[in-house]
């Protein structure tokens, strides 16, 4: 290894766009279970199953169909 490096003609990463973020998400246990399931039959990563699944929603802005009303807060 070299003590030092020239990045004089070093230019950005092309792809830095496309990396994908680490966070934290809970999920059901069902959930979990329903994607790993069908992760195996396809061959994949439970987690690439669930990222693509998540994309494919994005990308046709797909959205639920749900009545959701919050809890007035205890005070």
């Amino acid at each position: 290894m070299r003590k030092r490096y020239d990045f004089t003609n070093a230019r950005p990463n092309p792809y830095a766009k496309r990396l994908k973020k680490q966070l934290t998400i809970r999920l059901d246990e069902d959930t979990i279970a329903y994607f790993k399931k069908l992760a195996e039959e396809l061959e994949l990563p439970y987690q690439t199953l669930i990222n693509l699944y998540l994309k494919d929603c994005a990308t046709s802005h797909r959205r639920l169909k749900l009545s959701w009303k919050p809890t007035a807060s205890a005070g």
